[in-house]
């Protein structure tokens, strides 16, 4: 988190002398430039609504909008029919922000009570009383002023101090991955697939652009914040703080292949270019045989390193010439293209295909992935594809938006030829593909190398394992009338009490995009009630395993509605700790709640947000997810997708280096854990 010093200049309070004023001037500067930077986001919203003809409506309906409220209010007609009124007694107030109360301190002490003994959790309760009385009072009246003049309280903070001012690599720490189709592959061409799925990715941005796309299940306001900086999109790195620079319309790409960069056109005549163009271009560069420039081939490696040493390199080296040109063509560009020369995907005779498919798309060779755009698309030579996301521009549904709209574009709009190329006719005449050009001296070449040997040594150390569950899916967990995810989080921490012999703090993540430039909560799913569930399934003399296991789901549900719905703990105390933090006031129970490890970091991949593939029909056409890295050295980083009524995948991450660890046991543990839970409904068909 950043320091800062101390300075106060005025604090508002009431006392029985008058009105004392005493407020942060620190923290004032910072709730004035969040909010000035929230209006702006405003305004941009709103321009762009005009312009697209989207809001609040095309220009030509505003007469008729206003003919119709004139009329209504000349004849005294209520068009709501008494809706308004009724509405208005069910909107939700945000309790965290309201009153001198800081609630979420009862449900804090709650969450961390199963992983306490007594002694420890008195000492816990007594600092976080402490803490109550003062000085949360002081912080909760910043963060209340924030809410009063920012979109959203948490989110710009969120962005800023957990993802861009961090300094270490993003390879593997941040960025995400997600997969292809789990069992089909369209076609085997790589040129082909390239070719289809970038005009797909398209086709996809101008929907954005025009404002056409479906919006989210109960959240459209998110179709204006996260996805609208999804292209055109980079992560530019800085020696304190990186910032996101996000660009209009671009109309090129930059293609990496075998260790040099080409630039792609997207546009002829005014048009995007067909599939079968862009094929056409992605053969070019698959088939030049000219070898890379000194310093070219390991290059991306600078944006896997830590981030310092790439700030610098990019001043001192990459500010003019050929050097610059070439960067802000990368930087610049739609996203970023590596056509890949090795072959991935999953093999159902190859225990180990999904384990080194995911590793491959989460960090590659480590210089292969430009992995400060916002996410770089991935094209292997057996046609099999996949996405890296830099993350702090969006989270995993929103990349899973695009996605799932390009997997259905691509493999039932556009389609391929008998001989597996795109359809249409190729244009010859276009401009080849323009390579781009480097004078990279020997001491950037040594930085170069110095960033690749961290992002190996990263790279190296994760132990990755996917998981492919197919004993039984939300089909059967539907009967036993749980929720799934609750259902497969008792099991995780079943799981990680049979791997570990202990429980741990469990880090679920949850949406809050009901919100406003929501992002996440998190759902701390290590509860009483589960551990009370798990050692019930551990001792053979217990009779309650049942009514533990639905009094901990039922838990886990509310817990997750409470996230959702803005009730959650850890965004609220992370805010409260930057306020500490810009005013120099020490507070050590903040201090030891943001230091808390997640050695269980779990996250389930949204799927079918688009139903644009029917999977009843076509079962064959599922995706496989995506996953992370893991979070904590000795910890264990989950992600999972429940697939349609049968399948569910997980994504389990670990390090090498750590002896408590290992993903294959865990994916096991997680495997009997499913079963175990499934006998006590003594349910053995699959649904």
């Amino acid at each position: 988190m950043a320091e800062a010093h101390q300075a106060v200049a005025f604090q508002f309070t009431v006392t029985p002398d008058g009105i004392d004023l005493q407020l942060s001037r620190e923290v004032l500067k910072h709730i004035y430039l969040s909010g000035v930077t929230s209006w702006k986001k405003r305004a941009i919203r709103f321009k762009n609504g005009v312009l697209t003809g989207v809001y609040p409506a095309s220009p030509s309906s505003w007469l008729i909008v206003v003919i119709a409220i004139m009329s209504t209010m000349y004849a005294r007609i209520d068009p709501s029919r008494g809706m308004i009124d009724r509405i208005k007694t069910s909107l939700p107030v945000s309790a965290i922000l309201s009153g001198k109360k800081i609630v979420m301190l009862t449900s804090y002490l709650e969450s961390v009570r199963p992983l306490l003994d007594d002694e420890q959790y008195k000492q816990m309760e007594t600092v976080a009383n402490d803490f109550k009385k003062d000085p949360a009072p002081k912080f909760q009246k910043h963060l209340k002023l924030k809410s009063w003049w920012a979109t959203n309280y948490v989110s710009d903070w969120w962005e800023e101090y957990i993802y861009l001012r961090g300094r270490d690599p993003i390879m593997v720490n941040s960025n995400f991955y997600t997969m292809d189709l789990l069992y089909v592959i369209p076609t085997h061409r790589q040129a082909a697939r390239a070719g289809n799925v970038v005009h797909a990715m398209l086709q996809y941005r101008r929907k954005l652009e025009r404002g056409e796309l479906t919006p989210f299940p109960i959240m459209p306001s998110v179709l204006s914040c996260q996805l609208r900086r999804m292209f055109n999109t980079t992560r530019i790195p800085g020696i304190e703080t990186d910032f996101v620079q996000h660009l209009k319309d671009r109309k090129h790409l930059v293609v990496y292949h075998r260790g040099r960069f080409f630039k792609v056109w997207l546009y002829y005549g005014g048009r995007h270019l067909w599939p079968s163009e862009l094929e056409l271009q992605f053969q070019r560069i698959l088939d030049d045989k000219s070898e890379p420039q000194p310093g070219e081939l390991k290059l991306p490696s600078l944006t896997a390193g830590n981030r310092v040493p790439w700030a610098r390199a990019r001043l001192k080296y990459f500010t003019e010439g050929i050097n610059q040109a070439s960067l802000e063509a990368i930087e610049t560009a739609a996203f970023f293209l590596t056509l890949d020369d090795e072959a991935h995907g999953y093999d159902p005779e190859n225990i180990r295909s999904l384990d080194l498919y995911a590793k491959s798309l989460l960090h590659g060779k480590c210089y292969d992935r430009w992995f400060d755009k916002s996410f770089t698309l991935i094209v292997y030579k057996n046609g099999k594809i996949g996405v890296n996301t830099e993350h702090s521009w969006a989270d995993s549904p929103i990349i899973g938006h695009m996605w799932e709209y390009v997997l259905a574009t691509d493999c039932f709009q556009l389609g391929y030829t008998a001989e597996g190329h795109c359809k249409g006719d190729i244009n010859k005449s276009l401009a080849t593909p323009t390579r781009l050009q480097w004078d990279i001296p020997k001491a950037c070449q040594e930085i170069i190398e110095s960033s690749y040997m961290i992002a190996k040594g990263i790279a190296n150390d994760v132990d990755f394992h996917g998981c492919l569950f197919n004993e039984f899916g939300k089909g059967l967990i539907k009967k036993c009338r749980t929720s799934p995810d609750a259902f497969i989080q008792l099991a995780l921490q079943l799981a990680h009490y049979r791997d570990k012999g202990e429980f741990c703090l469990t880090y679920e993540s949850s949406m809050t995009r009901m919100f406003r430039e929501g992002r996440t909560e998190t759902v701390r799913s290590c509860t009483c009630e589960s551990t009370a569930f798990v050692r019930a399934m551990e001792d053979e003399s217990t009779t309650q395993r049942l009514a533990l296991f639905k009094k901990a789901a039922d838990k886990h549900q509310n817990m997750y509605r409470l996230a959702m719905t803005g009730a959650g703990i850890d965004r609220h105390l992370f805010c409260l700790y930057i306020v500490s933090k810009v005013m120099g006031i020490d507070s050590p129970f903040l201090k030891q709640v943001l230091s808390e490890p997640w050695r269980l970091s779990t996250s389930q991949t949204p799927q079918q947000q688009l139903n644009l593939i029917d999977i009843q029909k076509f079962p064959k056409y599922v995706g496989a997810g995506g996953g992370f890295g893991p979070v904590a050295d000795d910890g264990y980083g989950v992600s999972y997708i429940i697939v349609g009524e049968n399948l569910i995948t997980f994504h389990i991450s670990s390090k090498f280096s750590s002896p408590e660890t290992d993903s294959f046991r865990f994916g096991q543990n997680i495997r009997q854990a499913m079963l175990d839970i499934r006998a006590l409904f003594n349910l053995k068909e699959k649904m």
